[in-house]
């Protein structure tokens, strides 16, 4: 059964699926998204992502003409129309077409993207994985744009040095974020994250609720020299959930193997999203 998605008003085939070349998604990468998974087959953080998307929106100038309740049953049913089974799900804004090839019209379009959900490698999560720092600053950090030229680009790099993310550093060597995740370590007592020049990560927000009563949480700058000296490192993200870091770079991480501490709370968010996939309370 082939996927089925919802392109600018109507459900098409994978193959039917079309996205005119005067649209300035393809013109000039202008545009936005919001990526999100199901757990047993739904996306329990579904309003996150949709209020998330339109702060996204809202900063690149787009005005959405859906209501959250419009967006959410658009979601809902494209699910029910493809196969089932675990999915991911992205939501994308366009910018529309223009006559010009640069000015917008104001006609967003509205693209839902169903995949079955990517697996990862075991060894991420049970050994622990690597990644790299980049010199890079996000122009709109707080919107999920389309731009995604610089990540490629370092994603390329860190798959070549052997790491699974590339983490973005500042000019004043602050640690910012990964090009799909979001940053955690503990510095002795202290869990660490990063609070500006982020896209603020539904994954993130949720396991920082789950470290208020576990952890002295710091929401601040994170110099790169701090990261190295961390004990435990990790991120988190949509579809990768929360894996241990063990290498920063050349920097060993610790003992070099997923800490105590990083595994609690990857245990605590399994709990919480079994509990509301089940329709418990976590």
């Amino acid at each position: 059964m082939a996927n089925v998605y919802w392109i600018d008003g109507a459900f098409v085939s994978e193959a039917e699926a079309r996205l005119p070349v005067n649209d300035l998604a393809l013109l000039r990468g202008y545009g936005c998204f919001d990526f999100m998974r199901t757990y047993g087959g739904k996306v329990i953080f579904l309003h996150d992502h949709i209020r998330r998307l339109k702060r996204s929106a809202g900063r690149l100038g787009i005005e959405l003409p859906y209501s959250d309740e419009d967006l959410a049953a658009l979601v809902e049913e494209t699910l029910r129309r493809n196969p089932p089974g675990e999915a991911s799900v992205r939501l994308l804004v366009t910018g529309g077409p223009s006559p010009d090839f640069i000015t917008p019209q104001g006609k967003p379009r509205l693209i839902i993207l169903v995949q079955p959900l990517a697996s990862y490698p075991a060894s991420w999560y049970e050994e622990g994985a690597g990644v790299i720092t980049v010199d890079y600053e996000r122009a709109i950090p707080e919107a999920k744009t389309l731009d995604y030229v610089r990540a490629i680009l370092a994603l390329a790099e860190a798959r070549r040095k052997g790491a699974i993310e590339a983490v973005y550093v500042d000019s004043r060597r602050r640690v910012r974020e990964g090009t799909t995740s979001n940053l955690f370590c503990f510095l002795g007592d202290r869990l660490v994250t990063p609070g500006e020049g982020i896209l603020q990560g539904i994954t993130r927000s949720k396991v920082l609720e789950l470290a208020r009563d576990r952890h002295r949480l710091e929401i601040r700058d994170l110099f790169r020299e701090e990261l190295a000296r961390a004990e435990e490192v990790f991120i988190t993200s949509s579809n990768r959930l929360l894996v241990p870091i063990v290498r920063v770079d050349d920097d060993r991480i610790g003992s070099g193997k997923p800490g105590p501490r990083t595994r609690a709370l990857m245990e605590a968010f399994a709990a919480f999203t079994r509990a509301l996939a089940g329709g418990g309370t976590p």
